[in-house]
């Protein structure tokens, strides 16, 4: 059973998720953490005594293979990367393949002996208490490496990851050791079964939700990954403690010294043959003003290359949460200006190339920023832009009394879509939906996404009979409106269920704080949706405030 559980949350993950380095990471000890279970209900299912032994092997194998994972987890999860130096991985392998060897070898029973003729009972060597020994150390230094992630200026995401982490660290190791001490230590009679596999079964649900939890930013880690690799520029994303995070594609030829997870020291990459006044304040400004951005422009004759290097902060809440420093190959702008006298034409195309590229970064900064505000999927608005835009909102109708109207309005029997033709169609549904609704709104409407097959709609200057004709108006378009599916080989027919809340006398609101008017707002048209919905779908419930 606890094999099973296990399985499911190993296919959750490998579903639900866009599959990064963390996941990969976390995916090859929830295997191994699979593995357990199965070998200690297949010792089981035998009495043969080799086919025993062979299952304990393999369960004390997979057991070297979790411990690993889970230390090599912990460091990935936690951004200590830069821990695995050389002599710890070497450390690390060198002490894993010793525990396997001895395992898988038994010299002389040194590992494990049979009991009463076959290994469902079985006393442990010594080499089980080196391995009992290698698990503790672990144990102590990965509790050390969250405690260091703990008290570090972390963002409160990564604290939250860790802190699950924590728990199943916890976990894990009370039950291990509950397990050992019990049934090897005091040698019960008969043994307790199941106890590692209920820890190891208990912690993976606390990675699933430390791993699973930070998805969005996984989706938009790669998409920034692609944006910032298409740049010219080179780029080294740092931490705030100087750690590199990401050097993009562009640098690597020039840079190959620098690796992920090192600590990033500024002089490294300073041409050594240049010192100057303005290098001495470039310096200066960059340690001692990590709030400003320093720019210096340098010459390495190693590349025959001019670079100009630009270090900016990056600010959260006008909290610096790490730096990022720009290459940008400054040689041909240099001979530009040497040959400017011979080459008027030459250096005037140059300049429109120049123009070209900052338009580029223009146009990237314009789609990051658009990426923040809308739905992958369907193209409209999100939640959180409705939301920051409706508090403004709220606040400009209660000064000038003007009306306005919010519906919620969710595709009735979505699930049953998903289920008989597929999530694919689902989503073309979603997004023939989101079509449908933009054609039939005013320009001044703002249609967003509320989670799911919900929408969310804004409507300004709207009284509640206006509000009612467009509701209405949006209701039978949809409802008339067959979707498309494979080039029209079918058609998917869909209803909306829809709560309308017209606010025609804002002085009922709340003027010190928009927050909880768009709480009380929210709640109010949610509550009429979910009547629609009561009274049998495909309908608009209306209220007015």
């Amino acid at each position: 059973m606890l094999f099973l559980v296990l399985f499911i949350l190993f296919v959750y993950v490998f579903f639900s998720v866009t599959i990064t380095k963390l996941h990969k990471v976390y995916l090859v000890l929830h295997f191994a953490m699979m593995l357990w279970p199965l070998c200690q209900f297949a010792i089981k299912t035998t009495e043969n005594p080799q086919f025993q032994l062979f299952y304990v092997k393999l369960a004390f194998v997979d057991a070297v293979l979790i411990i690993t994972g889970w230390f090599l987890f912990t460091i990935s999860l936690t951004d200590q990367l830069h821990l695995l130096r050389k002599r710890v991985s070497l450390v690390l392998l060198v002490s894993a393949l010793f525990i396997t060897l001895g395992v898988i070898v038994n010299p002389n029973g040194l590992f494990v002996l049979p009991m009463y003729g076959g290994y469902i009972q079985r006393s442990y060597g010594p080499i089980f208490w080196f391995m009992i020994t290698v698990m503790i150390t672990y144990v102590i230094i990965s509790l050390y490496i969250i405690y260091l992630a703990l008290v570090s200026n972390n963002t409160p995401r990564i604290k939250k990851q860790v802190a699950h982490v924590l728990k199943g660290v916890v976990v894990l190791t009370a039950f291990i050791l509950l397990d050992v001490f019990l049934n090897v230590t005091l040698a019960l009679s008969p043994v307790i079964p199941g106890m590692t596999s209920l820890g190891i079964s208990l912690s993976a649900i606390f990675f699933v939700i430390a791993i699973h939890r930070d998805k969005v930013f996984d989706l938009v880690t790669i998409a920034h990954q692609d944006i910032i690799n298409t740049i010219g520029h080179g780029i080294v994303v740092l931490d705030d403690n100087q750690h590199v995070v990401e050097v993009n594609q562009p640098l690597l030829p020039y840079v190959n010294f620098i690796h992920i997870g090192d600590h990033f020291n500024i002089e490294m990459i300073l041409p050594r043959e240049q010192s100057t006044s303005q290098f001495d304040v470039f310096l200066h400004t960059y340690r001692e003003q990590p709030l400003e951005r320093a720019e210096i422009e340098a010459f390495y004759p190693q590349f025959n290359i001019y670079t100009k290097i630009h270090a900016a902060p990056i600010l959260v809440n006008d909290v610096m949460v790490g730096r990022i420093v720009t290459f940008q190959d400054m040689t041909e702008l240099h001979q530009l200006i040497d040959e400017a006298h011979l080459q008027n034409e030459i250096l005037q195309e140059r300049n429109l190339a120049l123009i070209r590229i900052q338009n580029e970064l223009f146009q990237t900064n314009r789609k990051l920023k658009q990426m923040a505000l809308t739905d992958s999927l369907t193209g409209c608005y999100n939640r959180h832009y409705l939301t920051q835009q409706l508090e403004q909102e709220v606040m400009k109708n209660m000064k000038y009394q003007s009306p306005f109207a919010i519906f919620l309005l969710d595709i009735d029997l979505f699930k049953s879509i998903n289920d008989n033709y597929g999530h694919l169609v689902g989503d073309i549904v979603l997004c023939k939906t989101v079509d449908i609704i933009k054609k039939t709104l005013r320009q001044a409407d703002i249609l967003a996404r509320y989670g799911g097959e919900e929408f969310i709609v804004y409507l300004p200057n709207t009284n509640q009979l206006q509000a009612n004709i467009l509701a209405e108006r949006v209701k039978s378009t949809i409802e008339m409106n067959k979707v498309a599916i494979d080039d029209g080989a079918y058609f998917v027919s869909i209803t909306i269920s829809m709560g309308l809340l017209s606010i025609n006398n804002s002085t009922n609101l709340n003027t010190n704080n928009p927050k909880i008017n768009l709480n009380d707002l929210f709640e109010s048209v949610d509550k009429a949706l979910y009547q629609a919905k009561e009274e049998g779908r495909n309908r608009i419930v209306s209220v007015a405030i």
